[in-house]
């Protein structure tokens, strides 16, 4: 039904494409300006509306600059505050959205901002927190700021170059921006991904010259996380487990827990959602509840015996070395 309904909208995605071209056309022609910060910045983002591992990528990025006085700014999706805000202890999820919440939780030694406006966002972190730099998180649509390095992450099985406009698709920028990209990065891969099917990506994307494409694979933790402490994998193999998901792609988790044997019922949501009390009346009393990291920090609190399953990108050795040699040259 949803498929159908897409393409009943093409002639809407038609009108969204033409905005999108014109907006990026005047950018390009410098109608509109890009403004470069005095801070190095580094653009973590996609074409598509989801489900490509940007939060994932923006906690390898934190970790890889330890020791470094990095901040993250964020839009905030979906987060009832307006404005500038700064992440503290007195922070809810309601005020940042839950991705900026869950790294603020996570990497209490970093600051971490949130602003829909991502020049006056690095204005005010330049004037009081000085880093040394700044991680832009879901900001590669965002012209007004111009970083010093982009990093375009298009999801395995749906390459943005396979995808098309909203509604009728995924995307929500042209494909032509891909040529703002230093590094496109293929997320969610299989492990022991072939060479020649690399090739075949490749070749798919078209890389330009200045541009290295990187295959990353998830990477889910053995260990589960909650309140009350923690559960191995093979603690709940045997156990009677509910899914709660509410991001945009829970294939690869499904998957994941699958070929662990762990059995379950899955409550899928959309991403981003909002768990109202009606939806958490549905799971509520479940003896084991599973879910993301993301959708813990809406959840946490409301529900007992929750936990949720850590994810990293997994990147091969050289294309490790590339991304460590490259990004840490920016400071």
């Amino acid at each position: 039904m949803l498929q159908l309904l897409r393409k009943i909208a093409f002639p809407f995605s038609l009108v969204y494409g033409l905005v999108v071209h014109l907006r990026n056309f005047l950018y390009d022609t410098g109608v509109f300006k890009s403004h470069t910060c005095k801070t190095p910045t580094l653009c973590v983002g996609n074409l598509s509306v989801g489900g490509t591992g940007k939060t994932p990528m923006i906690e390898f990025l934190v970790r890889m600059f330890e020791g470094h006085t990095i901040a993250v700014l964020s839009r905030g999706y979906k987060r009832q505050s307006k404005g500038f805000l700064w992440a503290d202890d007195n922070s809810s999820v309601l005020d940042l959205g839950d991705e900026p919440y869950q790294l603020h939780q996570k990497f209490s030694e970093i600051t971490v901002a949130v602003d829909a406006d991502r020049r006056n966002g690095i204005t005010q972190l330049e004037n009081k927190v000085k880093p040394e730099l700044i991680l832009l998180d879901d900001a590669f649509q965002h012209r007004r700021v111009k970083p010093n390095f982009s990093i375009l992450l298009t999801r395995y099985g749906n390459l943005y170059v396979d995808d098309w406009y909203l509604p009728t698709g995924d995307l929500r920028d042209s494909k032509r921006e891909a040529k703002r990209a230093d590094c496109i990065i293929v997320t969610k891969c299989p492990k022991n991904l072939s060479q020649s099917e690399k090739n075949r990506i490749q070749h798919k994307l078209k890389p330009l010259p200045h541009q290295k494409v990187l295959f990353a694979t998830l990477e889910y933790s053995t260990i589960l996380k909650g309140e009350v402490g923690t559960l191995s994998l093979s603690d709940v193999r045997k156990k009677k487990v509910t899914l709660v998901t509410g991001i945009a792609q829970p294939e690869p988790l499904v998957q994941y827990l699958q070929s662990e044997g762990v059995e379950f019922e899955h409550y899928k949501f959309g991403d981003h959602h909002h768990f109202s009390e009606s939806d958490i009346q549905k799971f509520r009393d479940h003896a084991l509840i599973l879910t993301t990291e993301k959708d813990y920090v809406r959840l946490q609190g409301r529900v007992k015996n929750l936990f949720y399953v850590e994810v990293a990108h997994s990147f091969g050795t050289e294309d490790h070395l590339f991304l460590e040699t490259t990004l840490k040259s920016l400071i």
